[in-house]
């Protein structure tokens, strides 16, 4: 686990996606799911959703496609505004920079409608697209299909991995790992489906 491994694995197997079909740097979405941690440990406190028990947080993003570029390991109990950025930073492989035919647009939930938050999204060259908190849904014409429903799927292909749907490591660096593998064989799945 030390040897970061599977992480470099992540990294190789993105890179070898980059060049067969292209990590879609155009539209990117980020967002964070809770899981359970019953044995406590590194990286878990009390989750807010669960009265209190012991669980931990993903902060993942996303290309286009749903292929896994970053994720931020945190407890349960930490505000999704403190990891987006760090989540942003922490991409496992080298993000173009943008140019104006490649342009990069990051979605985010209201969960994110911080001026600190938007602040730092835009110091990073994305076009932010950000439900604001307190509007009312109306209905308008939209310039752009849906984008972040990948990240919920990314988050959800995550789950399907019983290893990480709870967490039984008290190491964050083991549940990191189990991550990484999962992102392996999940951008491994959409090499092939491309």
């Amino acid at each position: 686990m030390k040897a970061g491994v599977f992480e470099k694995a992540w990294k190789v197997l993105l890179e070898y996606y980059d060049q067969q079909v292209g990590i879609d740097w155009k539209w990117q979405a980020l967002d964070c799911a809770m899981t359970k941690a019953p044995l406590g440990g590194e990286a878990t406190g009390p989750s807010p959703v669960d009265r209190g028990k012991s669980g931990t947080k993903r902060s993942l993003l996303t290309d286009c496609r749903g292929a896994p570029i970053s994720v931020v390991v945190t407890a349960a109990n930490t505000h999704d505004k403190k990891v987006a950025l760090s989540t942003i930073d922490s991409i496992i492989v080298a993000r173009p920079e943008k140019v104006v035919y490649r342009l990069h647009h990051l979605c985010l939930d209201k969960g994110y409608d911080y001026e600190d938050v938007i602040e730092g999204v835009l110091e990073r060259d994305y076009i932010l697209h950000l439900k604001r908190r307190g509007e009312t849904e109306v209905e308008v014409e939209k310039k752009h299909p849906a984008r972040r429903w990948v990240v919920e799927r990314t988050h959800a292909w995550h789950n399907k991995f019983r290893r990480l749907l709870v967490r039984w490591e008290r190491k964050v660096e083991h549940y990191e790992a189990m991550i990484h593998l999962a992102s392996v064989l999940i951008i491994y799945r959409l090499t092939l489906a491309t």
